[in-house]
């Protein structure tokens, strides 16, 4: 029997239903909105397409988007200089400097300059240390997607064994961390591991984030596990992620599709952090 497919775009259509029921209430109550802010620097096209996919999903939520671009050219002081501003915002409640950033601009030190009550990435050093300490705080979005798409199907996390391929400070790092915090038992397997498709074998949840295009195969999947792959690589055949499809989705007893499943889900966790941030500072009745 082939795999469930988990369906990101379902998933984030009922995130997105929740937010913009929230929000038009809470304007509707005399309230503000809540401001999103997403920083561009350079022209990549894929960036571009991001920038304006997640412009689109606030407005349609009744968030306030802005766009701040700088060109390629741009210091890390100008680009830290644009942070700052939208730190002082008070309209403001998220800022998302876009990744990546054109080389010569230190990543480190714009992510860093983010306040943290602002940083709906959940990229900033205090936001990860909130992660790790399990203190409230933004959590990161891709990996708080791949929770939520689980939970979402009713899939069981606790007392489970579960495998992160990929052990980035951008999903692989905070997914463990989250799958832990639901109790979860996890082993994070990257480049250096020996046996990987053994130790993979052995998962009854297994989220695919490596980066590596067609990684995962069907050998490698216990029967019946749940299979969720974040990669996302433009070929000449099409969009594709980490997992071979095909050779998992009659192994698996879920899988996440590619595109339509972690993708959508990121976008709506940004609107949902953007919520959160605001709810944070404004007064917000139930």
């Amino acid at each position: 029997m082939a795999a469930i497919a988990l369906d990101g775009k379902e998933v984030a259509r009922h995130i997105r239903a929740e937010l913009t029921a929230r929000v038009t209430r809470h304007v509707s109550q005399g309230g503000k909105r809540p401001g999103l802010a997403v920083v561009l620097v350079g022209s990549d096209p894929a960036s571009e397409i991001y920038v304006r996919n997640k412009g689109k999903a606030a407005r349609a939520v009744g968030m306030e988007s802005l766009e701040r671009r700088l060109p390629e050219s741009s210091t890390t002081g100008e680009v830290l200089a644009v942070v700052e501003e939208l730190n002082q915002n008070p309209a403001v409640h998220g800022i998302l400097v876009q990744l990546p950033l054109p080389a010569g601009i230190d990543r480190e030190r714009v992510i860093q300059a983010i306040h943290p009550a602002k940083d709906v990435d959940g990229l900033s050093p205090l936001s990860q240390g909130a992660l790790m300490k399990r203190l409230p705080g933004l959590r990161p979005c891709t990996p708080s997607g791949v929770m939520d798409l689980i939970r979402y199907y009713d899939i069981p996390i606790q007392g489970q064994r579960a495998v992160v391929i990929g052990r980035s400070e951008l999903v692989g790092l905070p997914q463990a961390l989250l799958l832990l915090e639901a109790n979860a038992t996890v082993t994070v397997v990257h480049s250096k591991t020996s046996d990987v498709g053994g130790i993979v074998h052995e998962a009854d949840i297994v989220v695919a984030a490596a980066g590596q295009p067609h990684l995962v195969r069907g050998d490698w999947i216990k029967p019946g596990a749940t299979v969720i792959d974040v990669g996302i690589h433009r070929t000449e055949h099409g969009i594709i992620g980490d997992v071979v499809a095909e050779d998992v989705q009659d192994r698996a007893g879920y899988l996440s599709p590619v595109p339509g499943g972690v993708g959508p889900m990121t976008i709506a966790e940004l609107l949902k952090n953007t919520w959160t941030a605001f709810a944070a500072v404004e007064t917000v009745r139930a």
